[in-house]
């Protein structure tokens, strides 16, 4: 007959190991949570389309004006390209409502204001969409938060170590680059890599592929020399 103190041993070493597991498998799951939404996000098929240029004219516009934005924020302060943005849609507006006006006098004709048709949709938010759309922003607030909490207090040592690599790395980016530079270089970026890879895939992903296995077998060989009092601790 086994010792009970054995028994209660071996009971409480076997919670230990399954509650380790799941708690592994609860940050996995949260961690893929956590990154679905910006990978889901360029994954939508609109975003998807627009990046792969499947119709050029729309692509081109959006490419335009979006690079067209950034630098003049580059070049300007953000309330200034705010106010010509502005200003030149009501040059647009105030133009064509007097161009109308001048054209009904002339036809003495009576069509009314040019833009009765948009002034008569509903542009309101409706209150359900408006909370639904707050519901879905506060989950990945705490989504953020928690991942947050977890990095920043040292949940897992290796996850708060990749952290630190890339946060010493980011200041030497920063050091080189403003945050509207990055953000002009991560938008040619997102319209000119897309349909170099679809172009270039299988050589691209084998690339990938030695990278990857690189990495993994790097963070395995830290995690191997890891002190074992720390890996004791993070057991209990």
């Amino acid at each position: 007959m086994a010792d009970p103190m054995t028994q209660s041993s071996q009971i409480s070493s076997s919670q230990g190991l399954n509650d380790g597991h799941s708690a592994a498998s609860k940050d996995s799951k949260f961690s893929d949570s956590f990154f679905s939404s910006p990978v889901s996000l360029i994954q939508s098929p609109q975003v998807n389309d627009l990046v792969h240029w499947r119709d050029p004219k729309k692509s081109g516009v959006v490419f335009g004006v979006s690079l067209l934005l950034l630098l003049s924020l580059a070049a300007f302060s953000v309330i200034s390209v705010v106010s010509y943005l502005l200003l030149s849609l009501l040059c647009v507006t105030i133009s064509f409502r007097i161009y109308k006006s001048v054209i009904q006098a002339v036809q003495k004709s009576n069509e009314g204001h040019p833009f009765k048709a948009l002034m008569d949709k509903d542009v309101t938010v409706p209150p359900e969409t408006f909370r639904k759309h707050v519901d879905g922003c506060l989950s990945h607030v705490n989504r953020a938060l928690k991942q947050m909490s977890r990095l920043f207090l040292v949940e897992d040592l290796v996850d708060s170590l990749k952290l630190a690599v890339v946060m010493w790395l980011l200041t030497y980016v920063g050091a080189v680059f403003n945050g509207i530079t990055i953000l002009i270089l991560a938008d040619i970026l997102l319209f000119s890599v897309p349909p170099i890879y679809e172009k270039n895939k299988t050589q691209i992903d084998h690339y990938i592929d030695i990278a990857r296995t690189q990495f993994n077998t790097t963070v395995a060989k830290l995690q191997e020399k890891l002190p074992g009092a720390m890996k004791r601790c993070k057991a209990e």
